[in-house]
């Protein structure tokens, strides 16, 4: 069974940074792209970045310029640099990725979710 396991939440000030790891573990053959997603109270889940396995990133707009996803492919591991945070970016935010299993076969996963909350 396949884990992703994301750390580095919690409360910052307007202005502030954080950094948000996610690790994949467990039986698996590769991990295809990595990302992060965030949902607010009351709003849909909405892309944050993606990045794939040969270092290929898209943003969403509203953190174009602020964040910076980067990956350690040895490690499974995806991480999220999150600058010049704005309260509108408190949310949920969660892990997602593509694994490929010891069969071969690609599959969604997503991570239990780490909150971020950014007081003004």
């Amino acid at each position: 069974q396949v884990q992703l396991v994301e750390s580095g939440g919690g409360l910052v000030q307007a202005g502030g940074s954080l950094r948000l790891s996610c690790a994949a573990s467990g039986m698996l053959f590769s991990v295809n792209s990595m990302g992060w997603y965030r949902q607010a109270p009351g709003k849909q889940r909405e892309l944050v970045a993606t990045i794939t396995s040969d270092g290929s990133t898209n943003y969403g707009d509203s953190v174009k310029g602020r964040f910076t996803i980067s990956r350690d492919n040895a490690k499974n591991t995806v991480y999220l640099e999150m600058n010049s945070l704005k309260p509108e970016d408190t949310a949920v935010y969660y892990c997602n990725a593509e694994i490929v299993s010891l069969l071969k076969r690609p599959s969604g996963s997503w991570g239990q979710g780490t909150q971020v909350t950014v007081s003004s």
